[in-house]
């Protein structure tokens, strides 16, 4: 049976990267039919929309402009909303991860192995941010596993792929990047088990553009708890 990939590419001021991510996800090799790219601009200000707009026009790539910054969250509902495939990931426009990770991501989906499939990152000195960064990401995936009673590597991947019917069930709302915890925290509250493979990972500076902050940090545990009790 034939299966079409949705890959959602959400872009906020990465005009820097944003092309080469884009020639990375193209020409990368999946294991699927088909492959729609959605690429949600989230009212970036640094030359990136002009940048997308000026890219040659292919039937597989899809551009949707948000008129102001609305966050991470509303970026990857947007992009859910135009998705067409049976199967969708997320595909950060920052370089930290390669798009060869997609297809060991998707192999799980396509075997049945799980709706759910997370790319776990191993965090080395050479690929990661600093020691509080790394801290903080095994703090916040241990609330996720005390409260769900799960048992998972790596709840702030950005590299998540989800059965697209699974992904819509998921009521999201969170806006920001407290998304990535809410995604999980929704599938776990299904009872559905996530499989977890192994992806590669280099995290970038602040110079070169890296959002997260430790205000997200408790973003995120206050998304956690929230899913928990509502």
């Amino acid at each position: 049976m034939s299966v079409g990939l949705t890959i959602i590419v959400p872009v906020y001021n990465e005009v820097r990267t944003v092309e080469a991510a884009l020639d990375d996800l193209l020409a990368a090799s999946l294991p699927v039919a088909s492959r729609q790219v959605v690429v949600v601009d989230d009212g970036s200000t640094d030359g990136t929309r002009d940048l997308l707009r000026a890219r040659a026009v292919r039937p597989d790539v899809e551009i949707v402009f948000h008129d102001r910054n609305r966050g991470k969250g509303a970026a990857l509902r947007t992009g859910l909303e135009h998705a067409t495939g049976r199967l969708t990931t997320i595909f950060d426009a920052d370089l930290e991860y390669p798009a060869s990770n997609i297809g060991p991501l998707v192999e799980p989906l396509l075997e049945g192995s799980s709706p759910v499939v997370f790319g776990a990152r191993g965090f080395r000195s050479h690929s990661s941010y600093g020691f509080w960064y790394v801290l903080g990401n095994k703090a916040v995936t241990l609330a996720t596993n005390v409260l769900y009673d799960s048992w998972i590597s790596d709840v702030m991947t950005c590299h998540k792929a989800l059965e697209t019917d699974v992904f819509r069930s998921l009521r999201l709302r969170e806006n920001g990047f407290a998304i990535e915890a809410e995604i999980a925290a929704r599938v776990l509250s299904q009872g559905i088990r996530i499989y977890e493979v192994p992806v590669d990972y280099v995290a970038r500076s602040r110079e070169a553009g890296k959002k997260l902050t430790a205000i997200d940090g408790l973003r995120v545990l206050r998304t956690l708890i929230r899913c928990r009790v509502l």
